[in-house]
């Protein structure tokens, strides 16, 4: 098989969270957190690509795209199946390796009677008043009585010979998942109780007197649904309305998975299928007694700050405190940021002083996911008010934030910005800033290409680069982007910027024929990619082409990837890891040794057909030779890693990297310290 099929390579990067969840190295409340990124991961892994696989099982054109589909939606149900099952033992070890840290979580049998005294009270206070128990009758829709991804209890009610079910949501979004107890012991260990288990204690308070019963006994499921839906046709609504009106159909779209508690008793679990609708098609995930396990993002530390990951605290970039603004420091030289290492707020800072500096004539910004509560866009309102023209362009179907990107649409309009919906049929997942500034009677221009989003609280956590410059036609590419985005029925030439879905796939294609070409001269020919998919079909042939002309590849691949290294005769010099760490790794970086004039790129696409041919995408070269070998150093500081890295082989079995008589290298630690490091000297001499 040439290409590995890219849903099982996603649950095999999905399985490379779990193994840090497994990992006794990393701190334990760490690991728990690892399980709830697990679990989230796997939530939209159903959303999307399962519930593409299950359409093309459905709407297949031929009998041989129907059986590939049924036979590849089997694959993923044997591997969900297998990984649930990892999940459910390296949880059981998370709960033990916390017990010894005296942080222990109990059930509602484990509880104390002082402590269900207390939680019968907390209950009464503080809980019931979100529950509305769900009577399910013969004409009862629970297709569409059930949220998605909530967190369900399924109580049996028996009356003599007669059994009649409930569901309960469990009201996570008004009450913390996790509830730890007031009560101190000897030991000084903290108890925590799940707020499924107080509700399962108090059940009986919820029917009693409500209804006769014998016994009630609970069980947790959760439903997820397809995350796709249609915009409605109709041109005399506003794309505002349409798109409203389309994410509604997520509410009682057609579910794709009931994930349910394994000792949840068989006629509980057929009554479930046939009110919930289910096919043969869609996947029964049976597992421990909780679910939407992905609030286990939040379990909080009770103890020990040794417990989590040591602070890094986040690096001043010497460029932009050397100089009085930042517009100084932008001419001065080019400034590259890579966040979370160096502070985030240099780009909020950035729109900060733009927004009142009397020389700024305009902001340009393009947005697709923004933090609930964004500087940038305050900063952007106050802009406005200084009487600057501002212009956000709105990717109205980021995947998930399209209900946030909608109210921050409305609002920035109501605020007087000018906002724009890109470019129907093509989202706009570029990273772009550009500022407008009369100097000396005349127009200077600012631009910033990243590789990710404008988010304060994601550049936290997730790995990204930012450039900022001045350079003349970087930013008259940049600028012919956001008139590209207003006019796309004009044509634009881009001569530095690689630009989806205009130049990107024929430009990364002559890099890659160039490379072949020295290769087949004798030349030196190397390639290094970083991204986080590598799955399109035509530019993965085209590597198999360099690898065969004796092209020297390498790639750090953090989530999908359909290449296949190591066959012989076919991807001899190709070499993959991906790396799983406490950051995400998010950024894209193509490099090209290009005969010794190295290209250099950052970039918002990953190679994958979508964002080259199907996305507005930008990816930008790094002209300064000390911003290049910042990048190549941090490149080949990965690359040595031999704690985190794992090798992706032709068939991603997730071996961690064989360290052999190598140095240990944690490469984020290692690139933290060689970051500070080259911040010292300005801040020595301040």
């Amino acid at each position: 098989m040439k290409f590995f099929p890219k849903e099982l390579s996603w649950l095999a990067f999905n399985e490379r969270v779990l193994q840090e969840a497994a990992d006794k190295k990393v701190p334990v409340v760490e690991r728990m957190r690892f399980l709830g990124i697990f679990s989230s991961n796997m939530d939209e892994f159903f959303r999307v690509r399962v519930a593409d696989v299950r359409r093309r099982i459905f709407y297949a054109h031929t009998p041989v795209e129907h059986n590939n589909a049924e036979k590849l939606m089997s694959a993923i149900q044997q591997k969900v199946v297998s990984q649930q099952e990892q999940f459910e033992l390296i949880y059981k070890d998370v709960l033990k390796a916390l017990a010894k840290k005296n942080i222990a979580v109990i059930d509602e049998q484990q509880a104390t009677l002082e402590e269900q005294q207390w939680l019968v009270k907390f209950f009464h206070e503080k809980i019931k008043r979100y529950i509305v128990p769900l009577l399910i009758g013969p004409t009862t829709d629970l297709i569409k009585a059930v949220n998605q991804d909530a967190t369900y209890l399924c109580v049996e009610i028996k009356q003599g010979e007669s059994i009649r079910y409930a569901a309960i949501e469990v009201p996570t979004e008004e009450i913390a998942r996790f509830l730890k107890l007031p009560f101190k012991n000897a030991k000084r260990t903290k108890r925590v109780i799940m707020l499924d288990n107080v509700i399962r204690l108090c059940i009986d308070e919820l029917f009693k007197g409500i209804m006769p019963f014998e016994s009630l006994h609970a069980y947790s499921f959760k439903l997820t649904r397809d995350a796709e839906y249609r915009l409605p046709n109709d041109i005399e609504q506003s794309i505002l309305v349409r798109m409203e009106e389309g994410i509604r159909q997520r509410f009682d779209a057609e579910p794709v998975r009931l994930v349910y508690d394994a000792d949840m008793p068989k006629p509980m679990l057929y009554f479930l299928h046939q009110k919930l609708g289910l096919t043969t098609h869609d996947s029964l995930v049976a597992g421990g007694r909780y679910r939407n396990t992905r609030d286990f993002v939040t379990f909080h530390n009770w103890g020990h700050k040794s417990l989590l990951n040591p602070p890094l605290k986040a690096i001043e970039h010497p460029q932009f405190n050397a100089h009085r603004s930042v517009f100084d420091a932008i001419s001065a030289q080019d400034i590259l940021l890579y966040y979370p290492y160096h502070k985030f707020a240099h780009v909020t800072e950035v729109i900060r002083q733009a927004a009142y500096d009397p020389l700024v004539q305009s902001i340009q910004v393009c947005i697709y996911r923004v933090a609930p509560h964004s500087r940038i866009v305050h900063s952007l309102v106050e802009a406005v008010n200084n009487g600057k023209k501002v212009t956000v362009v709105v990717e109205l179907q980021a995947r998930f934030d399209e209900e946030a990107n909608i109210e921050w649409a409305k609002h920035m309009t109501q605020e007087g910005i000018r906002v724009v919906f890109g470019i129907q049929g093509l989202k706009v997942h570029s990273k772009l800033i550009l500022i407008k500034r009369k100097e000396h009677n005349a127009m200077q221009r600012y631009a910033h290409i990243g590789t990710g989003n404008f988010n304060e609280k994601t550049a936290q956590t997730y790995t990204d680069f930012s450039l900022f410059t001045a350079d003349h036609g970087v930013c008259d590419d940049v600028e012919h982007v956001f008139q590209y985005l207003d006019a796309p029925y004009r044509r634009f030439k881009f001569n530095h910027l690689l630009v989806s879905p205009v130049n990107t796939r024929e430009r990364l294609e002559e890099m890659i024929e160039t490379e072949i070409t020295n290769a087949v001269a004798g030349k030196r020919a190397e390639i290094f990619l970083k991204v986080n998919n590598l799955v399109d079909e035509a530019i993965v042939t085209k590597l198999y082409r360099a690898s065969r002309a004796g092209v020297r590849i390498r790639a750090i691949v953090r989530g999908m990837c359909a290449l296949r290294p190591g066959i012989k005769g076919v991807s001899d010099s190709i070499e993959i890891i991906s790396i799983v760490d406490r950051f995400l790794e998010h950024p894209r970086v193509y490099w090209f040794h290009n005969g010794g004039q190295e290209r250099i790129y950052i970039s918002s696409a990953d190679v994958m057909t979508r964002n080259i041919d199907e996305r507005v995408e930008v990816s930008c070269p790094i002209h300064s030779s000390d911003l290049q070998q910042q990048i190549k150093t941090v490149m080949e500081m990965q690359w040595q890693d031999t704690s985190k890295a794992r090798v992706i082989d032709a068939e991603q079995l997730n071996h961690y990297r064989k360290r052999g008589n190598r140095k240990k290298i944690r490469s984020q630690l290692a690139i933290y310290d060689y970051l500070l490091q080259q911040a010292k000297p300005s801040e020595d001499g301040a």
